[in-house]
């Protein structure tokens, strides 16, 4: 059976699917980095050797392996090994305090954790406290060096018949503060991303280029369906906008997934008109908002599709916005993607009326079995239909527009109530971006004695022509609030407007909205 055939069947593995393509074209390249070439045939070899690792370690299927480090060939190869052997992969962010990494990889019950120096340095302080073994993927001394952990040449592993319902991984949705979820993915799951990506043009014949990390879900569903599928990746360690175009033009790409501060970054990069990038067939975006004015920039001087997938980790339903044959929808994430339910339901828990406001739920062949060994907040995350059909809960309010597609207005948790009146921070930045002066803009609510709760934008200003250092570009905060209010509604009406630098984000972009608030400190009371 070909590779064409193997993902056509309902349920097969990935370990498989690069076996065959080893097998088929085994001089194709399957990853590339900083110049190193890595073969279906190499690749496939290498996975052989993790996995006959880790069985002879003890590691047996559906038990799991955790991964903290950064990108490069060896954490890819770990990671497709271990799913060879059935075995899950906690891949974890090296971004996160190491308490918390050291209480996510207590969570995952990870016998092993693969580390580079960098993160080995950073867990220095926790490290007596993590029972799992350190092995260094670039053989960084004080670990055992992954050289010498692998199985020999041409070592064989015990066949694993892999099930559908097997953890795949276990990404986890938070890291920095409070306690992480990890959120386990079925092997099925991950299954049917790669079989709907042939739709976007993944095949053989594909070239990805990766510029988020490898432990991000953003990145999983464009790098597994690539590679899956016998595509070529290409894999940078840390974005750039200038090495991003060159490695594009270089390499011919023609997909990539990135996050929407990255597509703000290289199209505001004074050389992105002069590179090549006729090659790229599909453009893909997902896990932040992405603005309708940016969307419409990159239809106009990016070739190829754009598409956004509107979704969560935890699965559910999807929507997904051929940005590309809909120009006039630029302002919604699309519509739900085929055999996906998605609905809207009130505080209560009832579906809303056509055309109100709701909470988003959905419902896919693509979802969670539910957060590790944390029943009662699976359980929050789910909700039921009348009929007994399970969704999962996205947190994020929306409506429908008479088309059927769907338009975000925000998170529930960042909506403020001010005065008893709900207010949305996304409509009063999408008027605060169109000030000149406004390069990017964040709405948070904050205490209020009068109000409850009011809103504050938090703003960066557009860099002075002559790249002086920014000095408000000739607004002050004042005047910018000035302006906004006069466009707003009586009840969403700004308290302040404060200039910062930097929005704080997280890895791979979102803007952290809960650090705003924290670090808030009013002059006089709001």
């Amino acid at each position: 059976m070909r590779p064409g055939e193997l993902i056509e069947q309902s349920f097969g593995s990935h370990g498989e699917l690069i076996r065959r393509h080893a097998r088929n074209r085994p001089a194709h390249p399957a990853l590339i980095q900083d110049g190193r070439r890595m073969t279906f045939a190499e690749l496939d070899a290498m996975m052989d050797r993790v996995a006959a690792a880790l069985q002879r370690d003890g590691i047996r299927a559906t038990e799991s392996v955790a991964i903290c480090a950064g990108t490069s060939l060896e954490y890819a190869t770990v990671f497709l090994g271990a799913l060879r052997a059935g075995v899950a992969v906690a891949p974890l962010a090296p971004s996160s305090t190491p308490q918390s990494l050291a209480d996510m990889i207590a969570n995952s019950d990870a016998r092993l954790l693969f580390v580079d120096a960098a993160t080995a340095g950073e867990l220095a302080a926790v490290r007596a406290n993590i029972p799992a073994r350190f092995i260094a993927l670039d053989n960084a001394a004080g670990c055992e060096p992954f050289s010498g952990w692998l199985a020999p040449t041409s070592a064989a592993p015990v066949a694993v018949d892999i099930q559908a319902e097997w953890p795949f991984n276990i990404i986890y949705s938070s890291g920095t503060t409070g306690t992480p979820k990890g959120i386990v993915q079925p092997h099925a799951m991950r299954w049917s991303h790669t079989q709907r990506a042939g739709l976007q043009g993944y095949g053989p014949d594909a070239v990805t280029l990766i510029a988020t990390p490898l432990y991000s879900n953003t990145t999983l569903v464009s790098f597994l369906p690539a590679i899956g599928l016998g595509g070529t990746v290409v894999l940078m360690a840390k974005f750039d906008a200038a090495n991003y175009l060159v490695l594009a033009e270089k390499y011919r790409a023609t997909h990539s997934m990135l996050v929407p501060v990255q597509y703000r970054r290289l199209m505001a990069h004074p050389d992105f008109d002069r590179y090549d990038l006729s090659s790229f067939r599909t453009k893909l975006c997902t896990s932040a908002p992405f603005a309708g004015t940016l969307k419409a920039d990159i239809l106009r001087r990016w070739p190829g599709g754009l598409v956004e997938y509107y979704g969560m980790t935890e699965g559910g339903g999807t929507c997904i916005l051929h940005a590309h044959e809909h120009p006039d929808k630029l302002a919604t994430v699309g519509l739900p993607a085929e055999g996906h339910d998605i609905r809207l339901i009130d505080e209560d828990g009832r579906e809303v009326a056509p055309g109100q406001i709701g909470e988003v739920v959905g419902h896919s062949p693509a979802m969670m079995s539910g957060y590790h060994r944390q029943p009662e907040k699976t359980r929050k995350a789910e909700w039921y239909a009348p009929d007994g059909k399970r969704f999962i809960r996205t947190g994020d309010i929306g409506r429908f527009d008479a088309d059927g597609f769907l338009t975000l207005l925000d998170r529930s948790k960042d909506m403020i109530i001010s005065g008893g009146f709900n207010i949305y921070p996304s409509d009063l930045e999408a008027v605060l971006i169109q000030h000149p002066a406004v390069a990017e803009v964040a709405v948070v609510g904050v205490a209020s004695e009068r109000w409850g709760e009011t809103p504050v934008a938090f703003v960066v200003i557009q860099p002075a022509p002559d790249s002086r250092p920014k000095v408000g570009a000739g607004e002050t905060a004042m005047q910018i609030r000035d302006w906004a209010n006069q466009r707003l509604g009586k009840t969403q009406r700004l308290a302040l407007v404060t200039l910062i630098d930097e929005l704080p984000r997280s890895a791979i972009g979102k803007i952290l909205k809960r650090e705003l608030r924290e670090q808030f400190v009013p002059a006089t009371p709001l």
